[in-house]
């Protein structure tokens, strides 16, 4: 999901000892490149994006996770696995950027 929004702030902080979680929805894939072929290392977040509810969500949208998050073969190969925390930090101005501009553009169908 990073990779095809550019607008999406990750964390890189030094990573913990947990391992991030991610949703029905995003399960499958590689958290940095979207890739779902081959996935093998468990990702790792900071111990500031583990905390409290925060651990339990979802490191790509936000959501309820459910999975444990793996990065995919061609990441852990080219080291992109040791860039830091890969949560998204941002999604919800992302969620919300997208109502307005989706009310907006209601809106002025009305008129």
């Amino acid at each position: 999901m990073s990779r095809h929004q550019y607008d999406l702030v990750m964390c890189l902080n030094l990573p913990g000892t947990s391992v991030g979680k991610v949703c029905d929805r995003c399960d499958g894939r590689c958290p940095l490149c979207d890739s779902d072929v081959r996935l093998i290392s468990k990702v790792r977040i900071c111990d500031s994006c583990s905390i409290g509810n925060s651990g339990s969500k979802c490191i790509v949208c936000g959501n309820l996770g459910t999975h444990e998050a793996l990065y995919c073969w061609d990441c852990h190969r080219s080291e992109r696995n040791r860039d830091g925390c890969p949560k998204i930090l941002n999604v919800g101005s992302n969620k919300t950027d997208r109502y307005y501009s989706k009310n907006k553009t209601d809106a002025s169908k009305e008129v």
